[in-house]
């Protein structure tokens, strides 16, 4: 059982793929057999932003049966001028209601933050007005429910694509994310899984847990270092729940658990 499964990084419309099929079925598995109650995607549901990927994109993630939600990537706008400033998000939005959803189920309040800009190509940014909103959005969460947010941009870095920069002025970033009441982050971008809880690296600091996933999407079937993947997370009254799973052998095999104490709840 989980509380949510984090795909990320779908790139709908790639490469060729001859594995896709059989990946796409032990997804559907996987999450019948731990029943999550939320998926969330971190963007880059599609390669080149076209209208069709972003329906296979859409179609493929509401099969999977829980609440989606769901955040847009650097390529899910147009690649170039003058769409990408005019149309930037009309291909996502036409799947989706908004680029910052907020969503509560059973146990999870999760919010959506677009990091994604079309002034710049990979890099991503989080705005003071964006943390504002996540806090606004938590402060009624109910009592001992996991507080999620989730963004396309990576916060954590992972060791074979560390050319590709982590969130801007990501310090700030995390600061904020913790202020507003924040328990996890998730992204993706790097196409690999990473998990870190602030602490381990900053001392005196309120406890957040930072989560990287892998892709789910094999756009370039042939660049070394990057593993097909998932993300499930669960939390109880005191411990957080990470389990990273990759595709291999025909299946999603779990290659890690971490678990991080949690905060006790404000009164």
């Amino acid at each position: 059982m989980a509380l949510v499964l984090q795909v990320s990084d779908l790139h709908v419309g790639g490469h060729p793929d001859p594995e896709a099929e059989a990946a796409e079925a032990a997804l559907h598995a996987l999450v019948a057999r731990e029943a999550p109650r939320l998926v969330v995607a971190s963007g880059d549901l599609t390669h080149r932003n076209r209208a069709e990927q972003h329906a296979i994109a859409a179609g493929f993630l509401r099969s999977l049966g829980p609440p989606v939600l769901a955040v847009p990537g650097n390529h899910d706008m147009p690649a170039l001028p003058p769409a990408r400033f005019t149309r930037t998000f009309a291909a996502f939005e036409r799947e989706w209601p908004t680029r910052e959803p907020v969503v509560a189920v059973d146990g999870v309040v999760a919010c959506g933050i677009c990091s994604a800009r079309p002034w710049l190509y990979q890099e991503g940014v989080v705005t003071r007005a964006q943390l504002d909103r996540v806090h606004a959005a938590l402060a009624d969460a109910p009592l001992g429910a996991l507080r999620l947010a989730v963004l396309h941009h990576h916060l954590l870095g992972a060791p074979w694509r560390s050319a590709k920069k982590a969130v801007a002025r990501r310090h700030l970033v995390v600061d904020g994310l913790a202020a507003a009441g924040v328990e996890v982050v998730v992204s993706g971008h790097v196409h690999q899984a990473a998990v870190a809880e602030r602490r381990d690296f900053q001392v005196g600091v309120p406890p957040l847990v930072v989560v990287t996933c892998p892709g789910l999407g094999r756009p370039r079937p042939s660049r070394i270092g990057e593993a097909r993947g998932v993300q499930l997370l669960d939390a109880d009254e005191t411990t957080i729940v990470v389990r990273t799973l990759v595709w291999e052998a025909g299946t999603y095999l779990q290659t890690g658990e971490r678990r991080f104490a949690r905060a006790a709840p404000a009164a």
